[in-house]
């Protein structure tokens, strides 16, 4: 494994990178009107080429709708942290600026106040298709001015996966629905003990894990408690809840009773393609809190194809904290097609993802990426709910969801998850003291707006 740049040097390093690389291939829009240039983020699995092929199928569509106007694609091939990197530092300037990019809801709300972003208002006004995506979907690519910023092309929910084989060694019960989390614990300290060469559980956790660890692991235990992040009547973050502590005090016992991964494996940052693409094919993971997307990695053509996964694999909804209303919980995020503020052809970007975004070709990608439809006429298509295994399992959870707070803060807010979490996975600190050092953190990253409980 090549050896990374201290994390204090790695931004500035990147944004060089991405600097150097883009002057020298010509990366940037430039004032040529009929070269529409697309950024996205490619696979780091040189096997998943599912952008690739679903973003060269829309090209020849589009030259041949607008003859004359050509497309060319400047990929990113980075893990995330990297990716949003090298794009902000794209964004900056217009030499450099592609004229369309796809932009992760965890982070759209930071370039629109950066000013980065376009809004699309104008355009989406004009856009008949634009009534058929739900609301929630929409509400996440929206900016604090109420302007919106970015055309989804699909959502994910999360959910319990679990392997039937094993629970079969334990003497679990297939199929399986927990409905509290003492019984997810219960499970997996039943495997821990019936099937020792199994990880009984996994949770992703710590800054290696990212975004990961925030959102498949504590929001899917926070958003199933009474507490929240993020008040909305007060526009304050939360400090000091109970809910919080609460969803500490699960990940705490998962690492400390070893009902996870080894912390080593778990702070490991490519522990979730590991996940995908060996413990779970591999009947070494009793039970995963993972999300709706992992069929695609074992897709025909992907590489590591699994075709027998949806009959070796359960799926379950993750229950509230006792078992409260609604009784389950998901968590969503998803992508989105943005235009940036220094974009050289913004109207050509937009009837890109006009062409993106029929419902054909929305039903195509929501397929080939395993990904949840955030069109509702595609969702109630025969063709799109039959297609995969677990689609319409993780297709009814978006009723059940919520969305990040997206706010510009949050990716400082999430950072502060994932060490809160980290440090009691660690040992390092107790559930309170970990609780703490978050309230102190969050304080001084949203400039005290916050709201203690």
């Amino acid at each position: 494994m090549p050896v990374r740049p201290t994390a204090a040097l790695l931004p500035t390093l990147l944004a060089l990178a991405a600097a150097t690389t883009l002057t020298a291939c010509g990366g940037g829009s430039g004032s040529d009107p009929d070269t529409l240039k697309v950024s996205f983020k490619q696979s780091t699995d040189n096997n998943i080429k599912v952008m690739d092929t679903f973003l060269a199928d829309i090209k020849k569509q589009f030259e041949k709708k607008y003859p004359g106007k050509k497309v060319a694609f400047i990929p990113i091939k980075a893990p995330d942290s990297e990716y949003y990197t090298k794009l902000q530092q794209m964004l900056r300037s217009p030499r450099t600026a592609p004229d369309l990019v796809y932009e992760d809801t965890f982070l759209i709300n930071s370039d629109i106040t950066s000013g980065y972003l376009k809004p699309l208002d104008d355009y989406l006004a004009k856009w008949p298709d634009w009534d058929r995506f739900i609301d929630s979907a929409k509400a996440a690519a929206k900016g604090e001015d109420g302007r919106t910023y970015g055309v989804p092309d699909g959502t994910d929910t999360r959910g319990l996966w679990y392997d039937k084989a094993v629970f079969a060694k334990a003497g679990l019960p297939t199929p399986w629905q927990p409905k509290t989390w003492d019984e997810v614990l219960e499970a997996a300290r039943t495997i821990k003990e019936k099937v020792p060469d199994v990880t009984p559980l996994n949770v992703y956790t710590g800054k290696p894990a990212g975004e990961a660890a925030t959102m498949q692991g504590f929001e899917m235990l926070l958003y199933g408690t009474e507490d929240r992040l993020y008040d909305e009547r007060t526009k304050k973050w939360i400090a000091g809840s109970k809910g919080f502590k609460d969803s500490l005090a699960f990940v705490e016992t998962v690492y400390r009773e070893k009902l996870g991964p080894d912390v080593a494996d778990a702070l490991d940052p490519n522990f979730g393609t590991r996940v995908r693409g060996e413990l779970l094919p591999q009947g070494k993971l009793g039970i995963a809190l993972d999300g709706s997307w992992l069929p695609q990695d074992w897709l025909e053509g992907s590489g590591h194809e699994w075709p027998e996964w949806s009959e070796k694999l359960g799926l379950a909804a993750m229950p509230t904290q006792h078992g409260q209303a609604p009784g389950k919980v998901s968590m969503s995020g998803g992508w989105t097609w943005a235009i940036p503020a220094k974009a050289a052809n913004p109207g050509l970007a937009f009837d890109f993802i006009k062409t993106m975004q029929t419902k054909e070709n929305a039903r195509k990608w929501y397929i080939a990426n395993s990904g949840i439809a955030v069109r509702e006429d595609v969702a109630n298509d025969p063709a799109y709910a039959g297609a995969q295994p677990g689609t319409a399992f993780f297709t009814d959870l978006v009723a059940s969801t919520h969305y990040r707070p997206a706010y510009p803060a949050y990716p400082k807010v999430s950072t502060a998850v994932q060490e809160a979490m980290e440090s009691v996975t660690t040992g390092d600190a107790s559930v309170e003291e970990a609780a703490r050092n978050y309230d102190e953190e969050i304080e001084a990253a949203t400039d005290g707006r916050v709201i203690r409980k």
